[in-house]
């Protein structure tokens, strides 16, 4: 190759030509250094002919400069980011950066230094060195590292290194990990898991792509059934990638796979440390680096030999990217395996029902675990009426969940009461002039969090502390909380049982691996009475002695127009109730609800999925949505709201007039104004014939929009807001 054209990681720039230097060695799938005017760029050799561009004189091409030492990205992952950009509607650039998202993957040394407690005291002790020394015990990174995990300045750090409390490591970066070991330890598995099992392993073995759907009910041993054909890829020397919805279920996850093959899996999720970043990336992309547990980025990353990937959980929304590159973890799963041509096994209790469908066609291999493990029973489900069971006034919880939390407790059983809602109350309010606390950079209410004492946008983040009078009136003494969030009943059940140990579950308690690691230990040493959690809790968590699951408020997840409301709800509450009584001792659940009647209420409390999905199913197929037809969303945001609407009004005068689309809209978006830019969204509804992607493309393509406007393309959202 004496020229190359290179996918640059700008999607500004699309991708550009350049010569190869007599001598330097280059492949598809290269990654180099080139020139673009006096800096240096990072690009990615592409396959000749699969990029647009125009043929120059090849006297006219500045030189790579080098190529990195890394392994060239494979044949079927360069495919994958062509896939991944052309379905999402994304530029090839965007996708192609979330492969190289470790950027001192790419060079610099071997070795770092890293910093730890000495052991040794400061000459003069402050609060903040206290504090320090006290929150570092154990840890080791960098200083900017640790400067976070202690919540004080760099430069308090760096006085107690000037004084040797903090001393400096020289730690090899790239040290290979402990080896997994496939037959460490073989567990004791049903019939059904042998069977389902034996099949997965077989599927491994072949070395083809095989989409497999593991529909098991909670309790039913997914995970150790899954664990037999990763030990069959560790055997055949293949790399495994187990993907995991949230960052927290990951202590859970590692402590049942160390007892199963002898060491940790190798991590991958946003809370990594930049070395441990690079020594993972690196590991992966040479093969050493056996199995890779993650969230949904460690899909893109650059494996040397996948052999099996797994994604627990499968249903889970946060499996969908809502920002930058709109992908669904669990949709691009199934592509990398047929590109890698290895088997993919979707894991889950309440699976999408687009799964499921593509499981009635044959399109997956559907393996069903029917029952718990080792005789445990499903729990008994009963509805809470709360227009004839009413809560006393102030409180949320009926007499009968009251009762049923009494009884676990008397007996020393635990409970779980579930309200999807973070904080303490959704929204304050003065009693004197009725002035609510709006996000002044979104159409959200603030949220009051009692624990940390401050009012919260759960959107963009904003935090601001709780006023002592009104900002309105003036009036002192005067502000209300407004509904119920889990801080607000975790308060409650204080009230009611002073004696009870009450923990509140959510991604504000939880938000780290190591906080996760802590909760479950305590709940497993049943240190912990009461429970009381977001959906967080609705998955993977496994506590024999909880016996008791009340859902505060069944309906919420009704409310708000999303088109998948009911399939949520159902996946919510089944997955939340499906935490009781997985041990010996029977399990009870207890929904409340105002709405008794509804379709998913009433399929839950008989336990009846087949036929809440039927009837799910029949009304998509009349509504046209997926499976039987797709969506799209188009949004447009500016920081000038006139600008917006203005850019939305007229693009709306230009869309394709099509037979097979449905296009809704222009109109504000229901979170009209978010982090500060107002939204105006397009609904795009086609049929399954339809080439939707073509159609967005040429219709924004053909558009000019002001600088101020951006665009956003979401292909199947999940999110409506």
């Amino acid at each position: 190759m004496n020229r190359v054209r290179l996918l640059v990681l700008n999607a500004a720039l699309g991708s550009l030509d350049y010569s190869v230097p007599a001598g330097m060695d280059v492949e598809a799938g290269s990654i180099v250094i080139a020139p673009l005017g006096p800096r240096k760029v990072t690009g990615i050799v592409w396959d000749e002919g699969r990029l647009p561009g125009a043929d120059f004189d090849l006297s006219k091409l500045r030189p790579i400069l080098e190529v990195v030492d890394v392994p060239p990205l494979s044949e079927p992952l360069r495919r994958l980011i062509e896939w991944t950009a052309d379905y999402y509607c994304a530029a090839l650039a965007s996708v192609a950066r979330m492969v190289l998202s470790s950027g001192g993957a790419l060079g610099g040394p071997t070795t770092t230094t890293e910093y730890r407690l000495s052991g040794g005291t400061p000459e003069r002790m402050t609060p903040q060195r206290a504090a320090a020394i006290d929150a570092l015990e154990g840890e080791q990174g960098i200083i900017r590292e640790l400067a976070s995990i202690a919540g004080v300045s760099e430069g308090v750090l760096r006085g107690l290194v000037n004084q040797g409390v903090i001393e400096p490591v020289t730690v090899a970066i790239d040290r290979p990990y402990p080896p997994a070991d496939p037959d460490f330890h073989q567990p004791a598995l049903s019939d059904d898991q042998l069977d389902v099992a034996k099949r997965m392993v077989k599927a491994v073995e072949a070395k083809a792509y095989a989409p497999i759907l593991l529909d098991g009910v909670t309790g039913s041993g997914k995970t150790e059934t899954y664990f037999e054909p990763v030990a069959e890829a560790i055997r055949l020397g293949r790399q495994v990638l187990v993907l995991l919805p949230e960052i927290a279920l990951t202590e859970n996850f590692l402590v049942r796979f160390e007892q199963r093959f002898g060491s940790a899996p190798v991590l991958w999720h946003s809370s990594l440390k930049s070395t441990e970043r690079r020594r993972a990336w690196r590991a992966i992309s040479q093969g050493t680096a056996q199995v890779i547990v993650g969230a949904r980025s460690a899909l893109f990353l650059p494996y040397a030999n996948l052999g099996l990937i797994v994604v627990d959980e499968a249903h889970e929304v946060s499996f969908k990217q809502d920002d930058g590159v709109r992908y669904n973890a669990r949709d691009v799963s199934v592509m990398r395996a047929r590109f890698e041509s290895i088997p993919v096994i979707l894991a889950s209790a309440t699976p999408a029902l687009e799964s499921l469908h593509m499981a009635s066609t044959g399109t997956y291999e559907l393996m069903e675990l029917p029952s718990r493990f080792g005789g445990a029973r499903l729990p008994d489900i009963k509805l809470v009426n709360l227009t004839e069971e009413k809560p006393a006034n102030g409180r949320w919880l009926s007499v009968p969940i009251i009762n049923a939390l009494e009884d676990r407790l008397t007996k020393g059983e635990q409970s779980l009461l579930f309200l999807n809602r973070r904080g303490y109350a959704p929204l304050t309010l003065c009693r004197n002039c009725g002035h609510r606390f709006q996000c002044p950079n979104c159409s959200a209410w603030l949220v009051e969090h009692r624990l940390s004492a401050r009012l919260a946008c759960h959107h963009c983040a904003l935090e601001t502390k709780v006023p002592d009078e009104c900002p309105d009136c003036g009036e002192s003494d005067c502000l209300v909380a407004c509904g119920p969030g889990v801080e607000r009943i975790a308060d409650e059940v204080g009230e009611l049982f002073p004696e009870a140990r009450v923990a509140v579950a959510t991604s504000d308690t939880l938000g780290n691996p190591e906080r996760a690691a802590e909760f479950i230990a305590q709940a497993e040493a049943k240190a912990i009475d009461v429970i009381v959690g977001t959906q967080l809790v609705t998955k993977g968590f496994h506590f024999p002695e909880l016996t008791l699951v009340g859902v505060v408020d069944a309906d919420l997840g009704l409310e708000g127009g999303d088109l998948r409301a009911a399939e949520r709800t159902y996946q919510q509450v089944a997955q939340v109730a499906g935490r009781a009584g997985r041990g010996a001792k029977p399990g009870e659940v207890l929904i409340q609800t105002r709405h008794p009647d509804a379709p998913v209420i009433v399929a839950l409390a008989n336990g009846d999925r087949d036929a809440f999905y039927a009837a799910e199913t029949e009304s998509r197929r009349d509504a046209s949505a997926p499976p039987f037809g797709r969506w799209a969303a188009i949004i447009l945001s500016s920081e000038d709201e006139k600008e917006a609407r203005a850019a939305s009004i007229s693009l709306g005068d230009t869309r394709p007039n099509r037979d097979d689309l449905y296009i809704l809209g222009p109109a504000p978006a229901p979170l009209a104004l978010l982090r500060g830019r107002y939204r105006y969204r397009f609904l795009v509804n086609a049929r399954r014939s339809a080439n939707l992607q073509q159609t967005l493309r040429e219709w924004l393509d053909a558009h000019h929009f002001p600088p101020g406007v951006r665009v956003g393309v979401d292909i199947d959202p999940y999110s409506f807001v």
